[in-house]
């Protein structure tokens, strides 16, 4: 087993405990060396969900470890569970994780564990993830329903009759049987649903010390010379955007007190002396009192740590500005989804296509790196979309900017708009959502072509401010790069997904 991979009872470096077993084991099926979008980067992170119910049941008294997959391969974790023998699994799944974890969860029926997977991902699959041998689907947070839920197995035999009704937050099967061709039926049980926890702050930190948070500060430094440590102050988003999922949080938006946030924080430099922090929440800047007085409560501890982080155009301000830059913010991510103001009013984004270039200057005159995240391909977008799109990444000129190609994730608005044109790549257990293609839309071969031409007509519009030879070189490579991509894009535009036959 990895020495990489998490520690059972936190014993240093170590696995899950060779020999010993362990009741209530914790992972995920992340694996790094899988990701090649990660491999370039190397800006990996901790599985704080995770972490944060491994805290929850150990302040209630369990015996819980946590097997961290991130620099792990496959075979490790089936060495630890066969070293381990949990009694119960709880695995975290979102869709770039399924393919991952199903041969995880048949690796837990093997040594008689009963497994509990939740996340965004079995959220919105509930049926499929039982099928493929889940004993319990976990919805929303899962704190409380992990504890109880565990409570419940280890006291009741394996084989007995399976009455998981009393537990709210469960999707099961009641009646399971396996078919011949592997995959369990029944009948499929809702439960009530988890209220969600009322205080943040009576929740402990994330149990951090379970895994190896040196192996993530390594990564950090051996590439980028700097270590980060992430870290969550609020737990939801109110915002209605129609491609993005609220399968855990709904639209609830809970912060934590400022000074709780600044505990952590100073336990966090106390502890692993990390040069980085990153706020992972899904908008840093939502309540602009809030941050105010969370600057003012690490100011009055002396805490002034660099950071990085998401928001809004609609949730900055001169002000607020000012208190990232006094705080450290060193840069920060704009979800600027489109130039398009048509898109954007499509998405119910509720933001202003113009004034993301203010924003983007306002932060830039801070001295404040800005990125931006543009998403293509949304239905109906148009190549006058995408030129709008390209004129305000020109004028904004941030730092940096990062593209995707939109689909449809399983339950949200957009998924419901489209789910009758929806055209699945790859089977269920192969793929995830990210292999929708919708029917009418073009293909995947235009859409990269049009990134080509949007990252190099931006960047040919950067380097023509460069006067020097080396700037005006490149600025002429991404010219062609860029016309290279506008002619796949003439190429390629006939192409169209077409409904099977």
């Amino acid at each position: 087993m990895s020495p990489r991979a998490a520690t059972a009872r936190g014993a240093p470096g170590g696995g899950t405990g060779a020999g010993s077993a362990v009741d209530v084991l914790l992972t995920h099926g992340y694996h790094l060396w899988d990701d090649p979008h990660e491999r370039q980067t190397m800006r990996p992170y901790p599985p704080l969900g995770l972490l944060y119910i491994a805290a929850h049941l150990e302040a209630e008294g369990a015996d819980v470890a946590v097997f961290d997959s991130t620099f792990a391969r496959g075979a490790d974790f089936v060495q630890a569970v066969q070293e381990a023998r949990p009694k119960v699994v709880g695995i975290y799944a979102n869709m770039l994780t399924r393919k991952r974890v199903l041969p995880m969860i048949r690796a837990c029926q093997r040594v008689g564990a009963r497994v509990v997977v939740g996340g965004p991902d079995p959220a919105n699959w509930p049926e499929e993830y039982l099928a493929h041998g889940a004993d319990a689907v976990a919805i929303g947070e899962g704190e409380e329903t992990l504890s109880e839920l565990a409570r419940h197995w280890l006291s009741h035999a394996r084989g007995a009759p399976e009455d998981l009704g009393a537990i709210a937050g469960l999707v099961w099967l009641e009646g399971r049987t396996l078919g011949p061709d592997g995959l369990a039926t029944g009948e499929v049980v809702r439960n009530l649903p988890r209220r969600q926890l009322p205080n943040l702050d009576t929740q402990p930190f994330p149990a951090r010390h379970l895994i190896d948070i040196d192996a993530y500060l390594r990564t950090w430094r051996r590439h980028h010379g700097q270590g980060s440590v992430s870290l969550i102050t609020a737990r939801g988003c109110p915002f209605h955007c129609t491609w993005c999922s609220h399968a855990v949080y709904g639209h609830s938006h809970r912060r934590r007190s400022p000074a709780n946030v600044a505990d952590e924080v100073a336990h966090i430099v106390d502890t692993y002396r990390p040069e980085l922090l990153w706020y992972a929440d899904d908008v840093f800047t939502i309540h602009k009192k809030w941050l105010r007085n969370y600057a003012a409560e690490l100011s009055q501890r002396g805490l002034r740590m660099p950071f990085e982080t998401i928001t809004r155009e609609d949730r900055l301000d001169e002000r607020t500005m000012d208190t990232l830059a006094e705080m450290g913010c060193y840069r920060i991510w704009v979800g600027a989804e489109s130039g398009s103001q048509r898109i954007l009013d499509a998405m119910k984004r509720k933001t202003d296509a113009e004034r993301v270039i203010e924003m983007v200057h306002g932060l830039q005159r801070r001295g404040i790196q800005a990125g931006m995240f543009i998403m293509l391909g949304y239905d109906g977008e148009t190549l006058a979309d995408m030129e709008e799109t390209v004129g305000v990444l020109k004028r904004a000129a941030p730092d940096v900017f990062l593209t995707t190609v939109s689909y449809p994730i399983k339950n949200t608005p957009y998924y419901m708009q489209v789910k009758d044109r929806i055209v699945a790549r790859k089977a269920w257990a192969e793929g995830s959502d990210r292999d929708f293609d919708v029917v009418g839309r073009h293909s995947r071969r235009y859409y990269d072509f049009a990134t080509r031409w949007m990252v190099n007509s931006v960047a040919a519009s950067r380097h023509a401010k460069d006067s020097r030879a080396a700037g005006q070189a490149r600025r002429a490579k991404a010219e062609v790069s860029a016309r290279i991509g506008r002619l796949g894009m003439q190429a390629t535009a006939h192409e169209r997904v077409q409904a099977p036959r």
